[in-house]
């Protein structure tokens, strides 16, 4: 891992403050996650099954996905001092195997007296195609 964590704290964020990755989605990672949730189902792990659908090929998990979410609060912002607690998920388009995925978060709301942030999520593909987006809501602990 190479994600150096973000010790921020409630009063160094800002409003319209901005963090983001990226994820270059493979079969391994697909595989991982498979193993990690128990979800091996044919859309997500056989090619051949994966071709006769719509999708034409193998679509990634869409919690798969959402997981970077985990990583964008716990390790960026706002990093150690988060508390996450709530996560409303939109799952807009397929990710498929050899997508870059870019992983952001934007503070919108700040809470001083619940010392709460609330960021807009959103996760895109290599060609800015919107894949999942949400709202989290995190608790910046002293």
């Amino acid at each position: 891992m190479t994600d150096k964590i973000s010790s921020m704290t409630f009063d160094s964020i800002k409003i319209g403050q901005i963090e983001q990755f990226a994820v270059n989605i493979d079969k391994a990672i697909l595989n991982d996650f498979a193993k990690l949730s128990g979800d091996y189902n044919p859309l997500h792990m056989d090619d051949s099954y994966a071709k006769s659908t719509k999708f034409g090929k193998r679509v990634c998990h869409g919690m798969l996905l959402a997981s970077y979410l985990s990583r964008l609060i716990g390790m960026h912002l706002p990093g150690k001092n988060a508390l996450y607690f709530s996560q409303t998920l939109n799952f807009r388009l397929p990710c498929f195997v050899g997508d870059r995925i870019v992983i952001k978060g934007e503070v919108t709301e700040k809470h001083e007296t619940t010392k709460t942030i609330t960021l807009k999520t959103t996760i895109t593909n290599q060609i800015g195609k919107c894949l999942v987006d949400g709202s989290a809501k995190v608790i910046v602990r002293e």
